[in-house]
C-alpha cells in the first residue's frame, strides 16, 4: 500500500516543498504507534523550519515536514496498551507530520476525546496551547489584567483573545484594518499596526500601559512592546516573523535583548517562549494543558477561528498565505481523506 508525504528537499522557500509517494506503509515498533494522519496545521514555525531559521530543529533536508497532527491510529505494537485502532489521536511532532502515515511512540500520543471536529482539535496543538502557557505559565497573567497581543488576528492571536475572555482580561490587538471586525466581534480592542503607533494608543487608552505583551514579530517591535508595560510587566517574545521574512532585526539580537533587558533594574521583565523547548523541560505542562484545551473545545467555551482547509497538495499556496499575513486565525491541511 502507498502512502504520500510532504518533504523539503533543501532549506528555501515554497520551491523546496515536494510530496513523494512511498511503496510501503511504515512499521511500528514494539512501543509504537501507527497513525494515519488526517489534519495538519499550516503556521508560520513551518516556514521558520522550511527555511532552516528554526532554532530547534536541527535536521538537514530532506525530512517531512509539519508540527502538529490529528488522525486515527491504524496500527499498535506488541507492547502498546494505551490506544487501540481506530481511536483518534494527536501529537505534536515539530517536523514529520505531514504524512499520510507515521510511527509514534505511545507515550507522545493525546488521546482526542470523542465527537471533536480533527480541524478544530489539531489547532488546539500548537495555536491554543501556545497562547495558553504564555497567559498562565509565562506571564503568569491574572483575572481583570491589561494585555496587548502583536499579530492579533492569526491561529495564536486569535486562541489568545478567547483564552483572555475566560479569564476576563482587558485585550488590544495589533492587526491590518481587514481583521479589525473579526478581532471586535472576539472581544479585543484592535489597533492598526499600518496606520496607528500602538505604543501611543496605548498610552491614550490605558494611562500607564499594559500588563504583558505577546509579540512574534521581533526585531524593532521589541523595544517598542517593551516600552509600553507598566511596572512589573512582562514581555513575552514567541516569534522572529520580521527576520524570517528579511524585514529587519536579527533572532541573536532579539534574544540577547531579551536576557539584557530581563536583567536590568526597569521593574519589567522579558523572555522567549517555544512550546517545543517548554515540552521538553516540562512535559507534564503540554499533556495536561491540552487535555484542559480539549475540553474547553468539548464545552463550547472556546472556537478556533479556521480560515480554510486545503489539501495537502496546496500546502506552497498555504505558506504563501501565512507569509503574507492574509490569513484570518488558522490554516489546516487535509492530508487523508477524513472519516464521515
Amino acid at each position: 500500500m502507498t502512502y504520500k508525504r510532504l518533504e523539503i528537499t533543501d532549506f528555501g522557500g515554497p520551491e523546496v516543498l515536494n510530496i513523494v509517494e512511498e511503496s510501503t506503509l511504515p512499521e511500528p515498533a514494539d512501543n509504537e504507534v501507527r497513525v494515519q494522519v488526517l489534519v495538519t496545521s499550516a503556521s508560520f514555525t513551518d516556514i521558520m523550519i522550511r527555511e532552516g531559521k528554526y532554532p530547534e530543529v536541527k535536521k538537514k533536508p530532506p525530512f517531512t515536514i509539519g508540527y502538529d497532527m490529528v488522525g486515527i491510529v491504524d496500527k499498535t505494537g506488541s507492547r502498546v496498551t494505551g490506544f487501540k485502532a481506530g481511536q483518534m489521536v494527536a501529537d505534536l511532532m515539530v517536523i514529520g507530520a505531514c504524512s499520510q502515515y507515521v510511527c509514534l511512540p505511545e507515550d507522545l500520543l493525546t488521546a482526542v476525546p470523542d465527537g471533536l471536529d480533527p480541524g478544530e482539535a489539531v489547532s488546539l496543538l500548537l495555536s491554543y496551547v501556545t497562547a495558553y502557557q504564555m497567559l498562565n505559565r509565562i506571564a503568569r497573567i491574572q483575572s481583570g489584567q491589561r494585555i496587548l497581543v502583536h499579530g492579533a488576528g492569526g491561529a495564536v492571536g486569535t486562541a489568545m483573545i478567547q483564552l483572555g475572555r475566560l479569564l476576563d482580561l482587558e485585550i488590544y490587538g495589533t492587526a491590518s484594518k481587514a481583521k479589525h471586525e473579526m478581532i471586535s466581534g472576539l472581544g479585543a480592542t484592535p489597533i492598526d499596526y499600518r496606520n496607528e503607533d500602538f505604543t501611543d494608543r496605548i498610552r491614550a487608552i490605558s494611562g500607564d500601559g499594559v500588563d504583558a505583551v505577546f509579540d512574534p514579530i521581533g526585531g524593532k517591535n521589541l523595544k517598542r512592546s517593551f516600552a509600553v508595560l507598566r511596572p512589573g510587566g512582562k514581555l513575552v517574545c514567541y516569534g522572529f516573523y520580521n527576520a524570517v521574512l528579511g524585514k529587519g532585526g536579527s533572532i541573536p539580537l532579539d534574544f540577547l535583548r531579551l536576557k539584557l533587558w530581563d536583567v536590568l533594574p526597569n521593574q519589567r521583565s522579558a523572555s522567549f517562549y517555544s512550546i517545543g523547548a517548554a515540552r521538553k523541560r516540562h512535559p507534564e505542562w503540554f499533556s495536561a494543558d491540552l487535555a484542559a484545551l480539549f475540553d474547553l473545545l468539548a464545552k463550547k467555551q472556546i472556537k478556533p477561528i479556521i480560515d480554510r482547509r486545503l489539501p495537502m497538495s496546496e500546502a506552497a499556496e498555504a505558506y504563501k498565505r501565512i507569509g503574507n499575513a492574509e490569513v484570518n486565525g488558522k490554516l489546516i491541511l487535509e492530508v487523508s481523506k477524513i472519516p464521515a
